[in-house]
């Protein structure tokens, strides 16, 4: 029989190791998750010396927006508890992808101006929306549910996203546009929220988190395959006519 000090001693050393590992996690999530939201700095400091936003799309920016406010709401205490780190890294995110919408808007010309002014409201309002909807219609533990499937659908949704590139590097055979450190650092970022949901038992954060690794890993893979393709390519013997 194992005394009752000894067993209350381990049982507190092994809750303290998870709460290590699940915190770890957690901290990881949101050191690479501020990678990504770095990333875009050349694009809008290229925009801001050229004042003008050329062809560059602020669709991303506004999708990445309303993905952060919707899973900033369900990381707080008013929804879920214990997540808090979901909170604070996209409380981040949302004010990255705002500035950088905002100076979208900046350079736009009048036409783009105003349509993304347009989409900023409703952004605005859908938030709003999910708030009081949320607040006045549910209590914490079917909130918690509610607002969990809107954060699961909108991750889904943004992670789905890079399948476009995945499709255009398999038809071009090329990783031009499917930069390896974006790809890295998204599947770090996802594989580090996988094991803080799982650590959990989230449900709302390791499916979608878990999904974004398996993409994550498609595009590293196929970085690695075309990579060395390309490598092959150039180190044939030039045949001269």
């Amino acid at each position: 029989m194992i005394p009752p000090g000894i067993a209350a001693a381990s049982s507190s050393s092994s809750a303290s190791f998870y709460d290590i590992c699940t915190y770890a996690a957690g901290i990881a999530g949101n050191a690479f998750a501020f990678v990504l939201f770095v990333s875009p700095m050349p694009t809008f400091k290229r925009i801001v010396q050229n004042k003008s936003t050329e062809e560059f799309s602020g669709l991303p920016y506004i999708y990445s927006l309303l993905n952060c406010l919707i899973c900033m709401w369900y990381g707080l205490p008013c929804v879920s508890y214990g997540v808090i780190l979901v909170a604070t890294v996209n409380s981040i995110g949302a004010t990255f992808q705002l500035v950088y919408v905002i100076l979208f808007i900046r350079y736009a010309n009048s036409a783009r101006k105003s349509r993304m002014s347009a989409l900023l409201a409703g952004v605005a309002c859908v938030f709003a929306a999910i708030v009081f909807v949320s607040l006045e219609f549910f209590d914490h533990t079917t909130r918690q549910t509610f607002v969990g499937y809107l954060s699961v659908a909108s991750l889904i949704s943004m992670f789905a996203s890079p399948l476009s590139i995945i499709s255009l590097v398999i038809r071009t055979k090329s990783v031009e546009f499917m930069p390896f450190y974006l790809s890295l650092a998204t599947f770090l970022m996802s594989i580090s929220f996988f094991a803080y949901g799982m650590l959990l038992h989230d449900f709302f954060i390791y499916l979608p988190n878990g999904i974004g690794t398996v993409l994550a890993v498609i595009q590293l893979l196929l970085y690695a395959y075309y990579s060395i393709n390309s490598r092959e390519d150039s180190n044939l013997p030039l045949l001269v006519s």
